[in-house]
């Protein structure tokens, strides 16, 4: 098993910064891609960064130019900057299962609001 533990996130006012990370441990050989997403209450959970092992980095279309992901190893960062309130959201750091196909770890989420 994989374990996945963030770190971060809390409250801010629009326009401020926060930062997330997310630290895996365990059975590292089972993953090797690494992301953030995000959910809001009745809606599906949508990604926002997704880290190769390499160098590339994908973001959301509503994050680019804002937020800045890094990673170090089997540590991955999310740097929010000019956040808004539609960033509001319980983020995510998931790692997907190289051992089961469709299958993924899950970290236990933390909760960033951003007031406007």
């Amino acid at each position: 098993q994989v374990q996945l533990v963030e770190s971060g996130g809390g409250v801010v006012q629009a326009g401020g910064s926060l930062r997330l990370s997310c630290e895996a441990s365990g059975s590292l050989f089972r993953v090797n891609t690494m992301a953030w997403y995000r959910q809001v209450p009745g809606k599906e959970r949508e990604m926002v960064a997704t880290l190769s092992a390499g160098t590339w980095i994908r973001y959301a279309d509503s994050v680019k130019g804002r937020f800045i992901a890094s990673r170090d190893k089997n540590m991955i960062s999310l740097q929010m900057n000019d956040l808004k309130p539609e960033d509001t959201a319980v983020y995510y750091c998931n790692a997907p299962d190289l051992w089961n196909a469709g299958e993924a770890f899950w970290g236990q989420g933390t909760q960033v609001t951003v007031s406007s």
